[in-house]
This record gives C-alpha cells, sequence and structure tokens, in this order.
C-alpha cells in the first residue's frame, strides 16, 4: 500500500476539501446550501479550542479522505471530550486503511491534549464504516435522539 499523509487542512485545500465533503453530504443523500459550505470552511480555518477541526489524508498527492472532528466541554469529565463529527473515505481509496488512519490520528491528538473520550455515530446501516469501527473501537450501545 502506498503511503498515508494526514495533515490538518490547511487554506489552499479548498479544493480537495469541497469534493471530499460534497461526495459525503451525497453519501448521505445530504445537501446544504451554499452558505453552510462557506461557514464550514471558514470555521475549520480558525484557530481556536471549540472551533471545528479537519485533517485529509492523501495517497500519492491527493486526497482520499477527511475527517471533521471537534472538542468541547463535558459534565461528565475535567478533561474536554472530542466528538468525530464526518469521516469520509474516497470510494477509489476504500480499504486501505485510510479511515483507520484519520481516526488514529485524531486519537494522537486528542491525547496530546488530555482528551482521552473521542465519539462519534453513525447510520445503523452503514455497514462498510461498522466493519472498521468494530474493529478500532468499542460500541457503547447508545442510541441517539435528536429534535428537529
Amino acid at each position: 500500500m502506498d503511503s498515508v499523509i494526514i495533515r490538518s487542512l490547511e487554506p489552499s485545500d479548498n479544493r480537495d476539501w469541497l469534493r471530499l465533503w460534497s461526495e459525503y453530504l451525497a453519501f448521505y443523500e445530504a445537501t446544504r446550501p451554499p452558505s453552510v459550505y462557506e461557514s464550514t470552511w471558514r470555521r475549520l480555518l480558525i484557530k481556536d479550542e471549540f472551533e471545528p477541526k479537519c485533517l485529509l489524508a492523501f495517497v500519492q498527492g491527493k486526497a482520499v479522505g477527511l475527517a471533521h472532528y471537534l472538542y468541547h466541554r463535558s459534565c461528565w469529565s475535567v478533561s474536554n471530550s472530542c466528538y468525530l463529527q464526518d469521516l469520509f473515505t474516497d470510494p477509489v481509496a476504500r480499504g486501505k486503511g485510510i479511515g483507520a488512519a484519520l481516526i488514529e490520528a485524531i486519537r494522537e491528538e486528542a491525547a496530546r491534549i488530555g482528551v482521552i473520550n473521542v465519539y462519534w455515530m453513525t447510520q445503523e446501516t452503514n455497514a462498510t464504516a461498522r466493519r472498521l469501527y468494530d474493529r478500532v473501537a468499542r460500541k457503547t450501545g447508545f442510541i441517539e435522539y435528536d429534535l428537529t
């Protein structure tokens, strides 16, 4: 396998980020107005403890994966928690360890700043992602609810 380079998002990554995030949203049959894309892009570039962050994965210089995550306070711990909000691997690069490498990079970054709780959710029907998640993490048994 070609080596995977994981790094933080840079301003010059707009085109790669836009392509990957658009493909991620399409996978979930979701659409967002341009204002959400623009706002998300701006927020991802702000260096602040509680702003969302993004890692990109590259193979042979091509962006093949992204992860959006954010740190937040918790009433259950003195240290912050890390929520992995979005994880996506380009279909042509799936099965090559990109998703696992992105998760591990987030875990390592979180550990460096004293965050031990990294968590995420996925759709019950997302069998491909769940195979990875079952291998790298513990399923908590919690069920998500939301008010829309």
